[in-house]
């Protein structure tokens, strides 16, 4: 049973786990929009509000814990152009829209993931 425990391991060891779910952020912070399957979202968003959460108290500090997580284009990225947007927003700053279709090979459920406006 997995009580308390938090994440999904995609299969993955720690090191490749931090690097995917990085550059699934990234690729999120730079389209806006992407389209993964239901586990890949549902973390991503789980991170990713946090994140936009730490970056809406504009301070140093959090910019520096954004740039140690999710380097340096990324962390700008969140912390100048897309916490702004959201500084009245309580939470809630992703949307996860399930997509009829399912993926070829292994029949995933794909969702899209993208900002709220």
């Amino acid at each position: 049973m997995r009580h308390l425990a938090k994440g999904r391991k995609f299969h993955r060891k720690r090191n490749q786990r931090k690097a995917f779910v990085k550059g699934l952020i990234s690729n999120l912070v730079f389209h806006k929009k992407i389209e993964t399957t239901e586990a890949r979202a549902k973390e991503i968003k789980r991170l990713m509000e946090k994140s936009i959460t730490l970056a809406k108290k504009k301070n140093l500090a959090s910019l520096k814990l954004l740039i140690s997580r999710f380097g340096k284009k990324s962390a700008f990225e969140i912390f100048y152009k897309i916490s702004p947007k959201f500084q009245r927003r309580p939470g809630g700053y992703l949307r996860i829209i399930r997509s009829p279709r399912l993926r070829k090979r292994d029949a995933a459920k794909m969702v899209i993931i993208e900002f709220l406006e």
